[in-house]
């Protein structure tokens, strides 16, 4: 029989900050491709596709990380709102990062464009080419963007009232894998 885990393991805590940091930097990756004209565009369209893909990948691993080693409890004190948020952000958060590189890889494919991840690697289409579809696709990619980028602050914010207000060892056991207190 297993015993509760009281922090986080070694592995999902390197994917954690792994994913933590890629996720940031294609957000910004991302409004800057959109909103550069420059000949920086295609320097980060070179990047932002790979990362994605990468990013499609970590999650997987994360998600089977996290059935593999599951999360600590969270406290028992903590009301059941705050433990309903938990879950809700966490499924968002999984889900998301899911469905962005899967959403960007089926606009590229929309709009006939190939995925190219270097050494000659390229990705087939997973739609069909059609306009009306890449439209769609990419309004669903830029407002999964800003879903991702709010609830990511949301998750930032409930990390911080944790290791600053509560100091109860959620954020510590993320951070360190130090027990979180009961």
């Amino acid at each position: 029989m297993k015993s509760t885990p009281t922090a986080f393991s070694l592995p999902a805590r390197i994917l954690h900050w792994l994913m933590a940091v890629l996720v940031l930097a294609m957000l910004f990756i991302g409004v800057g491709m959109v909103a550069s004209v420059s000949e920086r565009h295609q320097w980060l369209i070179g990047l932002h596709k790979p990362l994605g893909i990468a990013i499609l990948i970590l999650v997987l691993l994360r998600l089977y990380v996290r059935w593999r080693y599951p999360a600590p409890p969270l406290p028992a004190d903590l009301p059941t709102w705050q433990r309903m948020g938990a879950y809700l952000s966490h499924s968002a958060l999984y889900a998301l990062m899911l469905a962005m590189p899967l959403v960007g890889w089926a606009m590229l494919s929309a709009g006939g464009y190939p995925i190219t991840l270097g050494y000659g690697v390229q990705l087939p289409p997973i739609v069909p080419a059609g306009p009306a579809l890449f439209s769609v696709l990419r309004y669903a990619h830029q407002y999964l963007a800003y879903l991702l980028f709010l609830t990511f602050l949301l998750h930032m914010g409930a990390a911080l009232y944790h290791g600053l207000i509560r100091r109860d060892g959620v954020l510590r056991s993320m951070m360190r894998g130090k027990r979180i207190e009961e």
